[in-house]
């Protein structure tokens, strides 16, 4: 394992999990020769895609560091690292006093351990992988520099026989160690093993076949209640996978898939945490169109006081009020009917718009966004007013005259309205926090997209008049 650098995340954006329970506290003691004395040395542990400060202390004379702590740390694969953050790794699980001894010239290949078997195991492994990556590298060179089929066949058969010397020491390590802490590592990574396609009557086979088993089977291998492996990066890794890569991106099957992660997490309250927590913070955070649709079901379905037990009240209510606002605002969600004034003091209602699509957009002369915005709408609107689009422009801002005189400076020739008397709450219902914000709505005033830029918007338009165009010529 070579040294890497480390970047610590030493804020927590939710509460800390709560410890495993041990009969006492914790002592490690770390020697590294060829540190200089008062060299500042820190232990993290993995959470997630992160890692988390745990402890510090400064190196004696001899390069020794000590962490303790009356209470056991939670289990885990943990990272000694130096000031030049620069690391090597250990594991905490049961056994908590123990002591290790390396030096700066390889940290991994003159380790000494004392009192942990599970290291003891661990840096065997650690040295024997080592070893046969060595062994890869030039076969690897050997492959690129091949020049006929025959050369690479051969090359791939002395990586494919190198990597089944690994795949069998992993297996053999697994049926020795059955307790060992990275049995249960390897168990989580372990890949599903997926059967050829059978073959339908007429001889065919389902080409989607090994996709649905291999999804199916995912979570085959994984123990999702041992709440040790979420500070591993074996775990997250297998969550992410399942639901950023093997599932289609779209709200309705990403949480189907979530659903299903939750309920295999749910037996271990610590694990259920984190899949719901992080289902949740990723798509509500999502730069993608839609995906805030995941985090109002996540809300929904999980945060309430019964299941979300590691927010208070306070928060929970938070998080409730913040659903139900972005709910009526999802795509496919029928916008609310919005009835202001013109600039002619007329009243204009949104639902009274006829045109099979409708861009409203909630603008103020004053944002300078909306001023790079506005002209590259008009251009757009004169692009396609034939093909049925009509823009509703709402003024966010109250001074009536600079509102009139953009207008007419701009020609901006499509419906204006203002809430110039501000007794409109259009402001809080569609979660206006700054503009531009656009939303396009169809003939039924059904928001098709929304939170867009000018540009998207018209590829957006473009897709959809296609649509509508094909939909026509069948019927």
């Amino acid at each position: 394992m070579k040294p890497n650098k480390l970047v610590f995340i030493l804020s927590i954006a939710f509460a800390l999990f709560s410890f495993n329970s041990f009969s006492q506290g914790h002592q490690i003691k770390v020697t590294v020769h060829g540190i200089p004395k008062d060299s500042m040395c820190r232990l993290a542990n993995y959470f997630g895609d992160k890692q988390y400060l745990q402890d510090s202390a400064l190196a004696d004379v001899n390069g020794t560091v000590i962490f303790h702590g009356e209470q056991p740390l939670p289990c885990g694969i943990y990272l000694f690292v130096l000031p030049d953050k620069k690391y090597f790794e250990m594991v905490v699980d049961k056994e908590q006093n123990f002591s290790m001894e390396t030096n700066t010239e390889d940290y991994v290949k003159n380790m000494k351990v004392k009192g942990s078997k599970d290291n003891e195991l661990f840096y065997y492994y650690l040295n024997f992988i080592g070893d046969k990556s060595k062994e890869m590298e030039p076969l690897k060179a050997e492959y690129e520099k091949a020049k006929s089929d025959k050369e690479k066949k051969a090359v791939q058969k002395k990586m494919d026989d190198l990597n089944k010397v690994v795949t069998d020491m992993k297996t053999k390590f697994m049926t020795d160690n059955p307790d060992a802490f990275m049995t249960r590592v390897f168990k989580t990574s372990q890949e599903v093993e997926v059967p050829d396609p059978p073959k339908n009557p007429d001889g065919s086979i389902d080409s989607t076949f090994q996709y649905k088993y291999y999804k199916a089977h995912f979570f085959d291998n994984i123990n999702m209640t041992d709440d040790c492996m979420l500070r591993t990066p074996v775990l997250f890794n297998k969550i992410e996978q399942y639901i950023k890569k093997l599932t289609l991106q779209i709200p309705d099957s990403i949480n189907a898939a979530a659903d299903y992660v939750a309920e295999l997490a749910r037996p271990n309250s610590e694990v259920f945490k984190f899949v719901v927590w992080w289902v949740t913070n990723t798509y509500e955070t999502s730069n993608i169109m839609g995906m805030d649709a995941v985090f109002v079901h996540m809300t929904e379905k999980y945060y309430t006081a019964d299941q979300a037990f590691w927010v208070d009240s306070t928060q929970l209510a938070k998080i409730q009020d913040r659903a139900k606002k972005l709910k009526p605002l999802l795509i496919g969600k029928k916008s609310k009917n919005l009835v202001l004034q013109d600039t002619s003091g007329v009243y204009r209602s949104l639902y009274d718009i006829k045109a099979p699509f409708t861009v409203m957009i909630f603008w103020d002369p004053d944002c300078g966004h909306c001023q790079k915005s506005m002209p590259k709408l008009k251009e757009l609107y004169d692009k396609f007013k034939s093909k049925g689009v009509e823009v509703f422009a709402v003024d966010d801002a109250t001074e009536e005259e600079k509102w009139k005189k953009y207008i007419r400076e701009h020609n901006l020739n499509w419906i204006n309205v203002a809430d110039l008397e501000t007794h409109n709450n259009f402001r809080f219902e569609y979660d206006l926090s700054s503009t531009p914000q656009i939303f396009l709505l169809d003939d039924t005033k059904t928001i098709l997209a929304k939170r867009i830029d000018v540009e998207t918007l018209g590829d957006i338009l473009q897709r959809h008049i296609d649509e509508r165009k094909k939909q026509a010529q069948k019927q």
